[in-house]
């Protein structure tokens, strides 16, 4: 929901240190694969409840999520590092919760299980409105820089991440969260299935 507005003061803030990778020849798609390293050290984290790890972890994770894409602009963009980008990222969105869900399964596995078939719904309903805006040529508007076209809505990545960050420091409330933002993510995902049903209606005729 609030990407697009943070996106700018976050490439300030890792504009000095991605020249200063660049510089010395670290490469995004290395960024890329630490990173998926990070999120996945903090899957197993989350599997035998060491919260501090997996919470440090899973901001490392973002941290670097966001250097690759610096780094990137810096040396130049490629279709791989847009690819590994994307698909590092839906994976890492679904180990989080399973991590939880393995942790304690006589609790945790239901509200897990619904908060990935909700992820499901918007990384289906955001990917295939990318593939089909590609296809016609158009552009997000709110993301220039981003490899492939990005729909926004209530459930983003800073949303994600924030109750990521909540659920390691309030564990005994990872029900509670996971349920309520579930919704939050069934309601990103109708909204985009509209949106994509506005935009693409045009493209018939």
């Amino acid at each position: 929901m609030i990407d697009a507005r943070i996106l700018p003061l976050q490439r300030a803030a890792l504009q000095p240190v991605a020249e200063f990778l660049a510089h010395r020849g670290i490469g995004a798609d290395q960024i890329s694969l630490t990173g998926f390293v990070a999120g996945f050290g903090a899957f197993i984290a989350l599997c035998f409840g060491q919260w501090p790890v997996a919470l440090s972890l899973i901001l490392l994770n973002r941290l670097l999520d966001g250097l690759d894409g610096a780094v990137a602009r810096i040396a130049g963009p490629t279709d791989r590092g847009a690819y590994l980008d994307i698909a590092f990222d839906m994976v890492f969105y679904a180990l989080i919760p399973l991590g939880f869900a393995l942790q304690a399964p006589e609790t945790h596995a239901l509200p897990a299980a619904v908060l990935i078939v909700s992820f499901v719904g918007t990384g289906s309903s955001f990917l295939a409105f990318s593939a089909v805006a590609a296809k016609l040529g158009r552009k997000a508007a709110d993301f220039p820089t981003k490899g492939i076209y990005y729909a926004g809505g209530l459930a983003e990545g800073f949303e994600t991440i924030a109750v990521f960050i909540a659920m390691c420091l309030f564990p005994a409330k990872f029900s509670l969260i996971a349920y309520g933002f579930a919704a939050l993510c069934i309601v990103t995902t109708v909204i985009r299935w509209r949106q994509g049903w506005v935009a693409f209606s045009d493209a018939e005729h």
